[in-house]
């Protein structure tokens, strides 16, 4: 579709974490991106939120019991955490923090995949999001999913070009971007999951 409404552009894809892709737009090696919240907005960026999704539990599937309180069963396993090195490693822990909750530091790696293969073998338990989740659909039928067994947490994705240098063009990518996403992404997610609705959401 954006090839089809973008004739006169060329089109170069790379995927990377939102720090190294905001760099990029900066350095003018890349003019679109698309990135988790960023903690270093800058007046020359132009923002176009895309959607917003919850962090959500993840743990092997029926390992909980959910009639009786779920933090106090997740804590007899090992947290299974995101690298301290990426954004959403460090929101988890902020977020882990303010709640005053302290999680034995034992597993910690840089891949949806590497995460959800250790949970699924009953190694632990983790934090992520839906998107995080839905890029290991293998791992799905050992899953289970849930929402946080503390206050809940949001981040959004957002499109991100430098503002002032490329027309409507952010503006038109980010109108064609969000039916791909609600259709793809959000309604089957949220078909699985109905407590994720008003949670889960296009912008």
């Amino acid at each position: 579709q954006l090839a089809g409404a973008l004739k006169g552009c060329q089109f170069l894809l790379e995927s990377a974490s939102s720090y190294a892709l905001a760099e990029a737009l900066e350095s003018r090696s890349l003019d679109i991106v698309v990135a988790a919240d960023l903690d270093i907005t800058s007046k020359w960026m132009e923002v176009h939120t895309l959607m917003n999704e919850p962090f959500i539990a993840v743990l092997p599937r029926g390992y909980v019991d959910r009639s009786k309180p779920v933090f106090e069963q997740v804590q007899k396993l090992p947290f299974v955490r995101y690298s301290s090195r990426q954004m959403m490693g460090r929101q988890i822990e902020a977020h882990l923090s303010r709640q005053r909750i302290d999680l034995p530091n034992r597993f910690e790696f840089g891949s949806y995949h590497a995460i959800l293969s250790m949970v699924a073998g009953g190694g632990g338990w983790t934090v992520t999001t839906p998107l995080g989740y839905m890029r290991a659909q293998r791992f799905h039928g050992s899953l289970d999913v849930m929402p946080l067994p503390f206050k809940a947490l949001s981040r959004s994705i957002s499109l991100i070009a430098r503002k002032g240098e490329m027309e409507s063009i952010a503006s038109d990518v980010a109108g064609l971007m969000r039916p791909l996403i609600r259709d793809m992404l959000l309604k089957p997610c949220v078909s699985t999951f109905p407590w994720m609705e008003g949670a889960f959401r296009v912008d």
